[in-house]
C-alpha cells in the first residue's frame, strides 16, 4: 500500500501494478520479453499510481504480483484468472494446474489484495471514490489502438465515471475511449466487487502504455488525471451526487 495515511476521498487501486513472480514458480517457465511486456503487468501503472498518490494525497493499493500468477481483476473461479496463453505467449507454469495449485495462488495473491481494498474502504468514515488504474498496449495482435486513454464503466453508480469521461473528452488533441479499448462487463472483477453493491462512486481508467514509458510521460498524465478527477468531483458535487 502506497501512502497509507492519505487523506483524499479518492482511493487508487492497481490490479496489475506489479510483475513479481514467486521464486517457487520459476518464472512460470517464461524467459526474456514475456516477463516484462504487457502480458505480465500493466506497464507504467505503478509509477502513475505513486505520482497520483502524491498529487492527491491518496492511498494507492497496488498489487505487486504479476497478473500471470493470478489475475486479480478476474473472479478466481474463472479459468482465465490463471491464463495458459496470453497474447500469443504460452505460459508453461500455468498449464495443467491442480485445484490445490490454483487455490494456493488465490489464498496467497488474490485474496489478500481484495481484502486490502475492503479494509481500506471499511476504515473510512466517508465512502471513497474508487479509481482503478490500468494501462493497455498500443497494439494488440497487430491491430493498432488509437485511443490515448479510456474510461470503463458498467453498473452501479455511474455518475462519477460519466463526469470523468466528459472532463477527459474536453481535452484537446486526445482520443478518449468510452468503454474502449476494453468494455467493462462481466469479466471485470475488482470494481464490480467493491463498488456496485456498495453504491460507491468509481471510475476505471485505461492509459495507453507508450504514454507512461518515461518519467516525463508519467508526470504529464498524473497531472492530467489529477485535474480530471477534481473536475469530475466538482461536477458531481454540483449535481448533488
Amino acid at each position: 500500500m502506497i501512502n497509507p495515511d492519505g487523506a483524499s476521498q479518492f482511493l487508487l487501486i492497481g490490479d496489475h501494478a506489479g510483475r513479481m513472480i514467486p521464486e517457487s514458480l520459476a518464472d512460470l517457465g517464461l524467459t526474456g520479453d514475456d516477463l516484462t511486456r504487457h502480458i505480465a503487468w500493466d506497464i507504467g501503472v505503478r509509477a502513475l499510481g505513486e505520482a497520483l498518490a502524491v498529487r492527491l494525497d491518496a492511498v494507492f493499493v497496488a498489487q505487486t504480483w504479476s497478473r500471470l500468477v493470478i489475475d486479480c481483476n478476474r473472479d478466481p473461479e474463472r479459468a482465465d484468472a490463471v491464463p495458459e496463453v496470453s497474447d500469443g505467449s504460452h505460459i508453461p507454469g500455468n498449464i495443467g494446474l491442480s485445484d490445490a495449485d490454483r487455490a494456493s495462488r488465490v489464498a496467497e495473491v488474490h485474496t489478500p489484495y481484495q481484502q486490502a481494498i475492503e479494509a481500506e474502504i471499511a476504515r473510512r468514515s466517508v465512502p471513497p471514490v474508487l479509481v482503478a488504474l490500468h494501462s493497455f498496449t498500443p497494439q494488440m495482435q497487430e491491430i493498432a489502438r488509437p485511443w490515448d486513454a479510456g474510461v470503463l464503466h458498467d453498473g452501479g453508480d455511474l455518475r462519477f465515471a460519466h463526469a470523468m469521461l466528459a472532463a477527459m473528452c474536453e481535452t484537446p488533441d486526445l482520443t478518449i475511449g468510452d468503454n474502449e479499448p476494453y468494455k467493462m462487463d462481466g469479466i471485470d472483477h475488482t470494481v464490480p466487487r467493491h463498488a456496485f453493491a456498495a453504491g460507491l462512486a468509481y471510475v476505471e481508467l485505461e492509459i495507453r502504455q507508450d504514454h507512461l514509458s518515461s518519467d516525463a510521460g508519467v508526470a504529464v498524465w498524473a497531472d492530467r488525471i489529477t485535474g480530471w478527477l477534481m473536475q469530475a468531483q466538482v461536477t458531481c458535487d454540483r449535481l448533488g451526487a
